[in-house]
């Protein structure tokens, strides 16, 4: 590739979505041996990063981040989409294919405004817009309040110390792709579990694209793609959406892949756990740990996915 021929890569505008754009053009020029300036990275506001006032389950969920590189990709404007894998809709368009899912980062929460879930004060309020965190907090520290927090980790950071919450959570992954390691207190990944696909950034294309697809695999890693993939799996059979409260953490040693995942109600009252352990590549195995989850679940679990009562 030449530098006058260019691989345009989509992103959104945030300063978290633009490292990790810049990420995925450092890999791929490092495994084509490219200039830089032979990926572009073209910039789009994406409709999540425009409405900042509710929680987006109520205004359309995760295609609200991914609508307009969709978008994009079909008017052929981009070649690839970079996203955080956490942020795609389980089920995505034929026509689209995850072409590549690079080295996933830590997938664990980090609490910014006190040490410990314990040591949060009695009563405080704790800003969130995940359901998942809202959960397995009240789950742990039912005394708590729990208020919306959107926007970028500069956004909600400004808000915690303007005192609109006490505390607040943000992903280790991002803290660290944005130069700020060392903020906040780091949570045991199997004491607060993390939302599916945290911590991993995927690149999509057009499914017929096979040129694309192909500079794409270079940088792929496979481990990583094969715990995503199964988180992927397991939300495939769940029916989860933006409202429901899923947290799992997928490990891959000696060759085989351990998952454990729970489940809340709203409150974080109501729990159910499972675990499997399973083949790398056995999607199969997570969907049927999500079916045995939802079988034992409690009503007030099942009334959040898709189809249970």
């Amino acid at each position: 590739m030449s530098s006058e021929t260019k691989l345009r890569l989509g992103t959104r505008q945030s300063p978290l979505a633009i490292a990790q754009a810049e990420e995925t053009r450092r890999r791929l020029c490092e495994a084509h041996g490219w200039a830089e300036d032979a990926v572009e990275l073209v910039k789009v506001r994406a409709s999540g990063d425009k409405i900042q006032d509710r929680p987006l389950a109520d205004i359309g969920g995760k295609a609200l981040w991914t609508r307009e590189l969709d978008i994009w990709l079909a008017e052929g404007r981009i070649d690839a989409a970079v996203h955080s894998m956490k942020d795609v809709e389980t089920l995505r368009p034929e026509s689209l294919t995850i072409a590549a899912i690079l080295p996933r980062a830590d997938v664990r929460d980090v609490l910014i405004g006190a040490s410990s879930i314990q040591s949060i004060p009695r009563g405080a309020v704790v800003g969130t817009s995940a359901p998942r965190r809202a959960a397995q907090l009240l789950h742990h520290r039912p005394d708590c309040e729990v208020v919306t927090f959107r926007g970028n980790v500069a956004t909600r950071l400004a808000k915690l110390a303007a005192g609109e919450a006490q505390a607040t959570f943000l992903a280790a992954a991002g803290l660290e792709r944005l130069g700020r390691t060392g903020t906040g207190t780091v949570l045991p990944a199997d004491e607060f579990l993390p939302a599916p696909a945290q911590g991993a950034i995927g690149i999509e294309c057009n499914t017929d694209d096979a040129q694309t697809r192909d500079l794409l695999s270079a940088i792929s890693h496979q481990e990583s793609r094969d715990t995503v993939m199964a988180e992927r799996a397991l939300l495939e059979a769940l029916g989860g959406t933006c409202h429901s409260p899923i947290a799992v953490l997928s490990e891959i040693k000696s060759g085989m892949l351990t998952m454990k995942a729970s489940l809340f109600s709203a409150e974080g009252n109501e729990r159910v756990d499972g675990e499997i352990k399973c083949d790398p590549h056995d999607q199969d195995a997570a969907r049927t740990l999500g079916r045995d989850l939802l079988s034992r679940a409690a009503s007030a679990i099942t009334v959040l996915f898709n189809g249970q009562s």
